[in-house]
């Protein structure tokens, strides 16, 4: 993953806080990836003649839409990422506007200039001890330099930070009080959630669908946060788990199928802590040793299951499905459709099943 893959996770519905220093310090993201893509021009700049004739092979044309209907997968990844980039400006235009005109009525009921309502939100100062237990908590994702150098881009990072979190209590206090209803629905993707391991209940009213890879250290880092929310929201939420194994992962292959085989004797989240939890042992003998102690679970049966390779035609139809989704990396995650990539922390997520909630009139 190379920093225009960062970048362009960045513009993604849903940041991890640690981002803007980590872009700023070279940092890789949270997240294991499949590709790197480039580019990312909407696809059809010209109109499209699908008669046109671009090639001729011993004299048989090879017309525009013969290409376009064999490259048809790629212009759909170019048309999602045209569509997500166009719902991330208008919802970045509409916050704006929205902001400058809580601003206009605020100073007009106050009878003071704009400037001088904005010249009052201030956040607290930033000392070196700020800096320095920010330094502590996060130095194992930072890059290997002298602390020394790295506590100014710190301190600067936080005052930043402080500067904007104070900027949005303040005009979450506006909205509150000039009654602001934001009416544009967040970028939705299709994902498909029935038939495949879960927790949670069908009808819930969020339903968060995770496409992770068993041997990615990022995977298993999220696992902690979404244990959290299942817990945290009971019944009003459901996880889906579908697999996504990486190509760079000479074991997460065979790691979703021995999931999915123990998915056929209901024991699924037993094999699928087990795996998280040993990442160095996923190896078929390590698949077989970790469900032989699965209690319930008959070893015979997951052997079978596993050295058949029956269950590869599911893993790739996820893999597939995830793809068309706009997955290129792990873990990659769908909550009610709302696409959110990499490692984020529990307040995060939340802040996402909170909105959807309150949508659903269910807060």
């Amino acid at each position: 993953m190379d920093a225009s893959d960062h970048k362009r996770v960045a513009s993604r519905r849903l940041v991890p806080s640690l981002l803007a220093l980590a872009l700023a310090l070279g940092v890789y993201l949270p997240a294991c990836s499949a590709e790197d893509k480039k580019g990312g021009q909407k696809a059809g700049t010209q109109k499209e003649d699908a008669g046109q004739a671009l090639a001729r092979v011993n004299g048989k044309v090879i017309t525009e839409g013969e290409v376009h209907a064999e490259a048809a997968d790629q212009f759909a990844q170019l048309d999602r990422e045209y569509q997500q980039r166009k719902h991330e400006i208008v919802e970045a235009q509409l916050k704006k506007m929205v902001q400058d005109r809580l601003v206009e009525a605020e100073a007009a009921a106050r009878k003071v200039s704009k400037d001088a309502v904005l010249a009052e939100v201030k956040p607290a100062a930033v000392t070196d001890a700020d800096a320095e237990a920010f330094y502590e908590k996060n130095k194992a994702q930072l890059p290997p330099r002298p602390k020394d150098t790295l506590i100014p881009q710190i301190k600067q990072y936080l005052q930043q930070t402080g500067q904007q979190a104070a900027r949005e209590e303040y005009f979450k206090t506006l909205e509150a009080k000039y009654k602001v209803d934001y009416l544009m629905e967040p970028m939705r993707v299709e994902v498909a959630a029935a038939g495949f391991p879960a927790r949670g209940p069908a009808g819930a009213p969020v339903t968060i669908v995770e496409f992770s890879d068993f041997q990615c250290p990022f995977c298993s880092r999220i696992t902690p946060t979404l244990d959290q929310v299942v817990s945290k929201y009971g019944n009003k939420v459901r996880l889906v788990f579908r697999q996504f194994p990486l190509p760079m992962h000479p074991n997460a292959a065979k790691a979703a199928e021995a999931a999915l085989c123990a998915n056929e004797q209901g024991k699924f989240w037993e094999m699928h802590d087990a795996m998280f939890k040993d990442q160095a042992g996923l190896a078929v003998d390590g698949l077989k040793s970790k469900a032989a102690a699965i209690s319930g679970l008959n070893a015979a049966s997951f052997n079978s299951c596993l050295d058949s390779g029956k269950e590869t035609p599911a893993v790739q139809t996820d893999m597939q499905a995830g793809t068309k989704a706009g997955v290129n990396g792990t873990p990659a995650m769908f909550v009610n459709g709302r696409f959110i990539s990499g490692v984020v922390s529990p307040d995060d997520l939340s802040k996402v099943i909170d909105d959807e909630l309150k949508r659903k009139g269910q807060s």
